[in-house]
């Protein structure tokens, strides 16, 4: 058996990023990767409708595989249920968005080739999300976020 060095290792990061009625938990990130793949899991809460809005991303495709429960995903105008042992693969530029319309929570592995997202975009919203206190979010500041870290809202110019 091959001895675990800092190079090698299972899960990486034990953090759990939480905003609001999600939490995030990167299992591989690019830092791990070489940069070619990031991969979390995705916990929502039930009945949660996404804060953010719809977005695309112009420079990685993002995979989804249920866990546990169904997530509803609208992908270029289009819903799409993802139940337990099903893939979705979201194309760079699909405006798409989720949310968990059952009442309990659910559960997906998110992977993201290559890995142009990572902890740091979830940790700077989470940290918008805190300051509201409960209230709507700042939407400049998370606006901001987005397009810093490649995302796109939807309705808004590409990225150059």
């Amino acid at each position: 058996m091959a001895q675990e060095t800092s190079d090698y290792c299972v899960n990486p990061s034990e953090e759990v990023i939480r905003l609001g009625q999600l939490s995030v938990h990167f299992l591989v990130t690019g830092d791990n990767s070489s940069g070619n793949v990031a991969a979390f899991e995705l916990v929502v809460a039930g009945g949660a409708r996404l804060m953010a809005p719809a977005h695309s991303h112009d420079h990685y495709e993002e995979t989804i595989y249920g866990v546990d429960r169904v997530l509803t995903w609208t992908v270029d105008g289009k819903q799409i249920d993802v139940f337990p042992g099903q893939a979705l693969c979201i194309p760079r530029g699909a405006v798409h968005r989720f949310d968990n319309l059952g009442d309990q929570d659910a559960k997906v592995l998110c992977v993201i080739t290559p890995a142009a997202i990572g902890p740091g975009y979830f940790r700077e919203c989470a940290e918008v999300l805190e300051a509201a206190s409960g209230g709507p979010p700042d939407q400049a500041k998370m606006m901001e976020i987005m397009r810093r870290h490649g995302l796109r809202p939807a309705g808004a110019e590409p990225a150059r």
